[in-house]
This record gives structure tokens, sequence and C-alpha cells, in this order.
């Protein structure tokens, strides 16, 4: 094994680029989270989510999640990058599909639950590091990019006065012609943000709705404004898909091929992170918007399929 590389069963640390430390936590529950991800098999997952009733181990060990991937057309003979895999939520719903797979993560203690989790697999390699460090040493023919939960963040990967216009542009360079850039994200409009639900990653109410403040470490957008930012880094070829109730547990992905129908929407409260008000019925206020063809403005989320039309080259 190389000096830099490591192992956990059959899945490979690389440290080259690591810092040396974790840079961000969520201090005592990654242990506990480790500790699942040593002693549970992953099929008693969704039995220890049941037993601890626990935020953090639910969003990280949940079945569900792996739901906004596992339907995709992926295949033994793609590369896949996972740019911010984390605990390894989706890590493994897209190695049991895939020919390999890289990760980019700068937390080591996050890199090791993922590889626990996922030790059985030999077709995983995470990259400890920041993305900055990390990027200029990644292949650029990979199949599919992705970005779950990882693009409101773009400020915090790229020191730019534009990071989330340059984080996309890097991104593609990496993407091979014809290949497809995945993006999960919250919509900053969303239904359950009118009805009283907080901002996911501040806490506070309306914040996205508002615009967010000077002060926000992560920002959404409305599909209009995805859309711009898409264009604005040569893409025109892409799909928006809408998990329900959103893309962190979707038990249901439309699109604009098959659109909700009234009444099917009724998973509303869905919020298990944190205390929410309730303003109107959201049920009733669904059917409203999917009578009139606005939905797709509206949804909780957003997933984009977007595919890349040429080469990429590095500047």
């Amino acid at each position: 094994m190389e000096r830099h590389k490591e192992t956990i069963g059959n899945v490979v640390l690389n440290t080259e680029d690591y810092p040396g430390r974790d840079l961000y936590s969520d201090g005592d529950i990654e242990e506990i989270l480790l500790d699942i991800a040593k002693n549970t098999d992953p099929k008693d997952f969704d039995k220890v989510v049941e037993d601890k009733k626990n935020w953090p181990v639910m969003y990280h060990f949940s079945s569900i999640r792996a739901n906004i991937m596992s339907w995709m057309p992926i295949d033994k003979g793609m590369k896949v990058l996972e740019i911010g895999s984390g605990c390894g939520a989706i890590t493994g719903a897209i190695a049991e599909k895939a020919g390999s797979v890289t990760c980019v993560e700068l937390s080591r203690r996050r890199s090791e639950i993922n590889a626990w989790r996922n030790r059985e697999k030999d077709n995983i390699e995470i990259r400890l590091g920041n993305f900055e460090d990390v990027e200029k040493k990644l292949d650029c023919d990979y199949d599919m990019i992705t970005l779950i939960g990882v693009f409101e963040y773009a400020q915090g990967y790229i020191s730019s006065a534009n990071p989330y216009h340059d984080f996309l542009t890097i991104i593609l360079r990496h993407l091979k012609p014809g290949g497809q850039l995945v993006i999960a994200i919250e919509n900053r409009l969303g239904m359950k943000y009118f009805a009283g639900a907080t901002e996911d990653h501040s806490g506070k109410y309306f914040e996205g709705m508002e615009g967010y403040s000077e002060t926000s470490r992560a920002r959404t957008f409305a599909k209009p404004e995805l859309e711009e930012l898409l264009a604005g880094c040569g893409l025109s070829d892409y799909t928006f898909y809408y998990p329900y109730p959103d893309y962190k547990f979707p038990m249901s992905i439309y699109s604009d091929y098959y659109l909700p129908k009234s009444g099917e929407l009724r998973n509303n409260i869905a919020n298990f992170d944190r205390e929410r008000i309730v303003l109107f019925d959201e049920t009733q206020a669904y059917d409203s918007l999917v009578d009139s063809g606005l939905f797709p403005l509206f949804s909780n989320s957003f997933l984009v399929v977007a595919k890349s039309c040429c080469g990429n080259e590095r500047e």
C-alpha cells in the first residue's frame, strides 16, 4: 500500500491531501455513528434507526436516504465521483451499481464511518482533504459526478467571488463528454418553508425565502436561479426531478413528465431535526398548486441531472 493510502476492509482512504485534523465536526455523535458503522450489519441499520430515535442516526443510516440515487441508470462500466460523501449514506447505493466510486470528503472521522459501513465493497476510494487541493489530482473522465446535499455549501469549498458558478465550472472539467452531473438540493421557495418549516441549514424561519443573510454558510436556489446557474456554465441539456417530501428522505420522485396528481402529496410533516410551526394545511395547498400547474416551482427539493455536451479542458 502506498504511503498516503490506508484501508478499512476493502475501502481505500487516500490521505495525501488531508490537513491532519478535521476542520468541522458534529461532536460526540460522530463516535456513536462510528460505533454503529463498525458493529452493525448494514441490513440492520433501519432497526438501529428505529431503536435510537435520534436525528443524526436517522439522517446518516436510514435506508430511505439511498432512494435519491438507487433508481438511476448506473452500470459497472461507469466511473463515479461523489463530492462531499460524508458518512456514506449515498456511497453504498452508488457502489452497488458502478464500476468505481471516488469520494471527496474533508472529514477523516466521517470518511472512517463511510469506510466501515461499506468495508465489503472493493470499488471505493475516499480522498480526504479540501476540495480545492484534491481536485487538482482527480481524473477528468468521470461518467457521473454527484453533489447530493453539497452544492449549497459551494462558498465553503471554493475561495471565489462567485463560488457557485466557479464550483460548477471546476467540477465540469472532470466530467467526460456526455457524462452526467447530478445535483440534489433544497428549493429555497419550497412549500414547507411557506408553511412554517425552518430553513434546513440555518434553522431560521423564512431565511431562504427572504434571500438569506450575508452570514449564511449555505444557500439554496429557486428553480429559475438553478437554471440560470446551469446555463452560465454551458449546460443546456438537463432534467429537473422533484423528490417528495424532499431529497433527504424521498418516498417519490416526480418529473416534468410525471407530475403529482391532486391528493397525492400528503406526507408533509416530515421535519425530524427541529421544531416547526404549522401555518396552513400543506396538503390542500399542494393540491391547489398541482391543479394550477405550479408544483415544480414549489417542490421542497430538486434533483437535477445535467449532461455534459463537450470536453471540459483545464484552464
